[in-house]
């Protein structure tokens, strides 16, 4: 089965059903958000099968590998292949958009759009979205991976600026020039990569697995770090490259926010892992400390800022910085727990958010559009199964034993304390505030008296429950069974780890280790 197509097959059906959907009639609106639905279910249900074949116990870094000539003079080619890292990524992508598709059935339904086929388009851009997710993921031929880079903004951009908020031409251009000038460093960071690795072998490459084991001088490391690691770092977005996302998030549909800071900001954290530690292994340890101190500041910048918050998509999004803080410490404080846990954590943020921005959607939709916090409350009055999705929502949010998210933060701060104990205990207190403000908006919202205006809030219907159930059950099951997303993440970071020649610190928590390092 290993010699099937997974990836590009992968990469290929949505697409082509984008283009199916752009390709219906205007006057088929809920016939293109069907195709668009039965397309992302088929691309979930490969990504099963492939994750089925994929072979934990196998020695080789990356499996279901494609490697095909692109432009042969400057040494680029097709070349994809994942390992546990990319498949449990790819997987997230391939899980949410089936339901964001299902979520967001009405979003774009008013007649304005059912006549100008918008409806069609936007479904149509997801689908596109997940093709470039999907080859963001699984690229290992760097300049491939800069091109589905930089394209997964055409889609998302569209997203934002067509079917966003009042604000929404504004927080399209913001999220775009932020994310191009990002770009711009990656590129000239690869051009400067590419005439390094010539200089060293006599012909130039992209090619990952070469790059990786060049013997680069650790001054050139600290500047091409840099290119990669700007790029990286405003896309997550780290503080303090941070301001475009609470507009995007504030002023996007529910399901735009789900992809935007559930996926696509984990390229961020992802390409950290991917490019920078093995590529940059002088340079990602001499800038360790910069970074780990800018992961603090934005646990706690993000926490304190999302306490402050009136608006519940700002409050996601502020939130949503302060995890992202939290997996920039687990990535760069090498130890292998906190690798691990980084990966964990980015899966757990992204189910977590799709909890929150969905559950805020439908409770938009029932409350004219508005989120502010102001205008709801006693919610699990009227509606107490949505109130009870956005309770469960926010527990996952504040990493509630249990869920999935717990063993990504538990395993993160695990790692800090390994090497840096005083880092460690500093990160722990960013769990308290993170509790502050999201008991805060739960009690605000959907506690205490009803509010006239929401009397006859109609609970969740059929669907919006078949939405949220999938991400639920996921969050739950890894969270009281972590081993099967452990045993595919830790051989990849194990082999992360030997790569960049780093060793996790001797641990003194077991009492009973004499100094020789026996066991009495």
């Amino acid at each position: 089965m290993n010699t099937f197509p997974w990836l590009t097959a992968l990469g290929v059906l949505p697409l082509i059903g984008s283009v199916v959907v752009a390709l219906l009639p205007k006057s088929r609106p809920s016939l293109a958000k069907q195709v668009a639905l039965v397309i992302a279910l088929a691309t979930l249900v490969l990504t099963i099968l492939m994750a089925l074949s994929f072979d934990g116990a196998s020695t080789e870094q990356f499996q279901f590998v494609e490697n095909y000539p692109w432009i042969p003079a400057f040494g680029i080619s097709y070349a994809v292949g994942i390992d546990g890292i990319g498949l449990v990524m790819v997987a997230l992508a391939a899980t949410l958009v089936p339901v964001v598709i299902l979520a967001g059935w009405h979003d774009v339904d008013d007649a304005a759009s059912r006549t100008t086929g918008s409806v069609k388009g936007y479904f149509a851009l997801i689908l596109v979205l997940e093709t470039l997710m999907i080859g963001v993921f699984s690229s290992i031929d760097l300049f491939l991976f800069y091109v589905f880079f930089e394209a997964m903004l055409i889609p998302v951009y569209f997203m934002i600026g067509r079917y966003g908020g009042p604000q929404r031409s504004y927080a399209a251009v913001k999220f775009l020039l932020y994310s191009l000038v990002g770009g711009l460093f990656m590129l000239a960071a690869l051009i400067g990569l590419y005439v390094v690795s010539a200089n060293l072998t006599g012909t130039g490459t992209f090619d990952y697995l070469t790059l990786v084991g060049l013997d680069i001088d650790p001054g050139m490391q600290k500047v091409l770090f840099l290119g990669f690691f700007l790029a990286f770092a405003i896309k997550a977005p780290l503080w303090p490259f941070h301001t475009w996302l609470p507009d995007a998030a504030a002023q996007s549909k529910a399901g735009t926010s789900v992809l935007l800071i559930g996926v696509l900001d984990k390229v961020g954290t992802f390409g950290m892992i991917r490019y920078c530690l093995p590529i940059f292994p002088a340079a990602s340890e001499f800038y360790a400390p910069v970074v780990i101190t800018m992961a603090l500041i934005g646990i706690f910048y993000g926490a304190f800022v999302a306490l402050g918050q009136h608006d519940m998509k700002r409050l996601f999004a502020y939130s949503s910085m302060s995890h992202f803080g939290f997996i920039a410490l687990g990535i760069f404080v090498f130890t292998t727990t906190g690798e691990s846990g980084s990966v964990v954590y980015m899966v757990a943020h992204g189910l977590s958010t799709a909890a929150l921005f969905l559950t805020a959607g439908f409770l938009m939709e029932r409350r004219g559009g508005s989120s502010l916090i102001s205008d709801y409350s006693g919610v699990n009055k009227a509606a107490p199964v949505l109130a009870g999705f956005f309770l469960f929502a926010a527990l996952s949010s504040l990493a509630l034993p249990g869920l999935v998210s717990f063993v990504g933060e538990f395993m993160v701060l695990l790692g800090a304390f390994q090497k840096y104990m005083f880092v460690g205990a500093l990160a722990t207190f960013g769990i308290v505030i993170t509790a502050a403000y999201v008991l805060r908006l739960y009690q605000k919202s959907m506690t205490g008296p009803l509010l006239p205006a929401l009397e006859g809030m109609k609970d969740l219907k059929g669907r919006e429950i078949a939405a949220l159930m999938p991400i639920a059950a996921i969050t739950l099951v890894l969270g009281l069974f972590p081993a099967p997303i452990l045993n595919v993440i830790n051989p990849a970071v194990d082999t992360l780890m030997t790569t960049i020649g780093v060793t996790d610190p001797p641990t003194t928590l077991n009492p009973s280790t004499t100094a020789e390092g026996t066991q009495e």
